[in-house]
């Protein structure tokens, strides 16, 4: 019989992760508190811009954690961190260069994380690079704002030590160091430019994706072991997306998809689960696993083109952009839960 285990290396990405998340929201916090203490106007508008880019990639980071497929708790001591230096740039301890240059460390601290799950995913599998792969967006920003970053701290420092304005040529350098990074980055992950948020057909290709590079290596595998962890993954990243197209996707498209087209996808979804249950019922040793398997490959290669054909184009031609990214928000909401409530959660 499978058992769906979660392999310990995809449980400690999954910590990692979660870690990354909590301090991407104090990021957050630290630049909401940070512009309401900053007087200069230049400085004011560049934090509001790094404030706007760390709002958007803590949306990503949230679409990298649901397609990961894992939930996870971030480690004691990151929490413990996090609640020190909450407290301390709230307070009056530190002068404004200090927090500054506090925050800057915990944006070296992001891009280091972030690269090391990204070198990381490389050992573990296809399916997971795949599944973070919209983390290098983060990744890149990060190592951006680094830059922006020092320049500020280059103004404050010289107004600290001085009372004096620093030469204004250090914007300029900021800029100039940005340009460059482009390629340097560039050749160590793969950058995003495209600044929209994710609308629910981008999210829904993710999965998709996932999922067929999961069954790819679990088919090319002669390990039993690994057969029965990649089965693992399917069942547990299949059965929280179909509960959650169920819950969101369906019932918000049926009114312009069309009743009998939308109770066909309900019903290749039963279908699925069905297969599912029986698969995980049979020694993955045995021929009729993978024959089983197969048959699944089937009807859910059938049930994706509809989906990214015919549901697809109905939805950009009735929802909105704005409509159409909410939609996603909710699916990924719900996904999440699932998966909580399915126990998919690493301590």
């Amino acid at each position: 019989m499978v058992a769906t285990l979660d392999d310990t290396k995809r449980s400690a990405i999954a910590v990692k992760l979660a870690d990354i998340k909590a301090i991407q929201q104090l990021i957050i916090e630290n630049e909401q508190q940070l512009i309401r203490e900053i007087s200069d106007q230049e400085i004011k508008d560049r934090f509001q811009n790094l404030l706007k880019d760390d709002q958007k990639n803590l949306d990503v980071l949230e679409t990298v954690i649901g397609q990961y497929g894992i939930q996870a708790k971030p480690q004691e001591t990151v929490t413990q961190f996090i609640e020190k230096a909450r407290e301390l740039n709230k307070g009056s301890k530190l002068s404004l260069y200090e927090k500054v240059f506090q925050h800057e460390l915990l944006k070296h601290q992001q891009v280091i994380s972030g690269l090391t799950v990204h070198k990381a995913a490389q050992k573990v599998g296809a399916d997971v690079l795949l599944a973070i792969g919209p983390l290098n967006t983060v990744n890149f920003e990060n190592r951006a704002h680094q830059e922006q970053l020092k320049g500020i701290l280059e103004v404050l420092g010289v107004r600290e030590l001085t009372g004096q304005d620093a030469d204004q040529g250090i914007w300029a350098r900021v800029q100039d160091a940005m340009a460059a990074l482009g390629g340097v980055v560039g050749s160590v992950v793969t950058q995003n430019t495209d600044k929209k948020d994710l609308n629910i057909q981008d999210v829904l290709r993710l999965d998709h994706g996932k999922v067929n590079t999961l069954i790819t290596e679990l088919v090319a595998s002669k390990d039993p072991q690994k057969i029965q962890e990649y089965f693992g993954q399917i069942y547990k990243d299949l059965s929280a997306h179909s509960e959650a197209e169920e819950e969101v996707v369906y019932p918000r498209v049926r009114s312009f998809y069309g009743e009998g087209d939308t109770q066909e996808l309900y019903d290749e979804q039963a279908e699925l689960k069905r297969i599912l249950d029986e698969i995980k019922a049979i020694n993955p040793s045995s021929s009729q696993f993978k024959d089983k398997i197969k048959q699944l490959t089937d009807i859910l290669g059938d049930h994706i083109r509809q989906e990214e054909t015919t549901l697809f184009a109905a939805i950009r031609n009735n929802l909105s952009t704005e409509q159409s990214e909410q939609l996603a928000t909710e699916f990924k909401a719900a996904k999440v839960r699932i998966q909580e409530k399915a126990g998919v959660v690493s301590k």
